[in-house]
């Protein structure tokens, strides 16, 4: 039995960004190692990059994730 099923049709109300084209999709039409989701609403799709963009500068000033900066050490 396969752990994880394979879904090859898109549902309705899912909607994706895809990196490689640049465009949003509803439902899953581009492999999931080229696509951002699924986001609720179509406008959420659209904004995927400006998201990830925001999150990672959060990730990248958090200091819980800068390991040498709570032991002392230079970056």
């Amino acid at each position: 039995m396969a752990l994880f099923k394979k879904r090859t049709v898109g549902k309705a109300g899912e909607w994706y960004y895809c990196l490689e084209h640049k465009k949003v999709e509803e439902g899953p039409e581009c492999p999931a190692k080229d696509r951002f989701g699924p986001y609720a609403t179509r406008g959420e799709a659209e904004h995927a990059m400006q998201t990830a963009a925001e999150r990672n500068l959060q990730w990248e000033n958090d200091p819980r994730w800068h390991d040498s900066a709570r032991a002392g050490e230079d970056d």
